[in-house]
């Protein structure tokens, strides 16, 4: 069968995006030209489809109007690609609108944002379901007291896959909530900063098998709450369930105290594993799960003393005497967890070289 490709735009010119979409077929491609595209909701019903924006990222500012009285575009049921597609101002009657609501199917995003939402992504409850996201950035939260606005909320789906993003300025909700039966959190920039009051910042709150290597995760001074990776807070929807933290940077600014970690083993599957292998922690707090597992080459470092680029300073700095003191993360549990690359600004990853010795964090020069 063959495939075609549509054009959206420029802004006021050119073919509507709603427009368009009506003419695209399963396996089509719809290019979208840069510029500012106000009150273009829309809802995607095809089996196949890609979705990018070409040059400069086009933006989709919600302006008062939503798909459904869910979200700035609906993803209904297909195998769909975005690609370099921002999304603002996502507002809803039922306060939670989002920049984009993904119903069924498999979901890519590629180099996309969500500024400035009710919550950026918001899935359906959908067992079969699947979103993958790379190379994406999560912002700014509304300030609206009580509604638990989620940067990012993935319900009781099969897997969310989350790489090389960056998550930042949350309030009162989640950067990160997932509740999928499988999470895979790797190479990401999930830290509130100064603006932020997040709760927590990774809440997995059903358990499932989840994982995190190599990223900075980071609580701000105002956070809403003193967890930063939360496991199985909710109780468990899934039979089986273990929690994997590798290589990750935990920060909290937070004074009185954090838990790095704080898993509930008496509301998951008995005997629910939680692995913390080189993780490097940095601020008052604790590492401590309370659940059978591996606990091997984790290491505090004082506030202050990391360094790095403007911007990332997360790294152990030369000479330090934490650096080459985690342990080998090539088979624990029967996994290799040793990290495959590290984050980079503003958005992305980049791979690292096969190695014998190992740090604790994320950055491994």
């Amino acid at each position: 069968a063959s495939s075609a490709t549509h054009v959206v735009g420029p802004p006021g010119a050119g073919a509507g995006f709603a427009q368009v979409l009506r003419m695209a077929q399963d396996g089509d491609t719809i290019d979208i030209l840069p510029g500012t595209y106000r009150g273009e909701v829309a809802v995607i019903t095809q089996r196949r489809l890609r979705i990018r924006g070409v040059g400069a990222r086009p933006v989709f500012e919600a302006d008062g109007r939503s798909a459904e009285g869910k979200a700035i575009w609906v993803v209904r049921d297909g195998d769909i690609t975005i690609d370099n597609i921002e999304f603002r101002g996502a507002r809803v009657p039922a306060r939670n609108g989002a920049g984009i609501r993904f119903e069924r199917g498999h979901l890519r995003l590629v180099r996309c944002a969500f500024i400035d939402n009710e919550n950026g992504v918001l899935t359906a409850n959908f067992g079969d379901a699947q979103i993958d996201i790379e190379d994406s950035e999560f912002a700014q939260a509304p300030h609206e007291r009580g509604r638990l606005h989620h940067l990012l909320y993935i319900g009781l789906i099969a897997r969310a896959s989350i790489t090389g993003s960056r998550f930042h300025q949350g309030f009162e909700g989640n950067l990160i909530k997932s509740r999928a039966a499988q999470t895979h959190i790797a190479y990401n920039l999930i830290v509130d900063g100064p603006a932020g009051r997040a709760s927590y910042e990774v809440d997995l709150p059903n358990g499932g098998l989840a994982t995190l290597i190599g990223n900075v995760i980071g609580q701000s001074a105002d956070t809403e709450n003193a967890a930063v990776v939360a496991f199985g807070a909710e109780g468990r929807p899934w039979p089986r369930s273990a929690l994997t933290l590798a290589h990750n940077t935990l920060l909290s600014e937070r004074a009185a105290g954090a838990w790095f970690v704080r898993a509930w083993p008496d509301r998951l599957p008995a005997d629910t594993p939680v692995h913390a292998v080189n993780n490097l922690t940095v601020g008052v707090g604790v590492l401590a799960t309370g659940a059978p597992g591996t606990v091997a080459g984790n290491h505090a470092a004082a506030p202050g003393t990391l360094a790095g680029a403007a911007g990332l300073p997360y790294e152990l700095p030369a000479g330090s005497p934490l650096r080459d003191l985690g342990v080998d993360p090539r088979d624990i549990g029967g996994r290799d967890l040793s990290p495959r690359a590290e984050f980079t600004l503003p958005v992305g990853s980049r791979p690292l070289s096969p190695r014998q010795r190992w740090s604790p964090g994320a950055f491994q020069r």
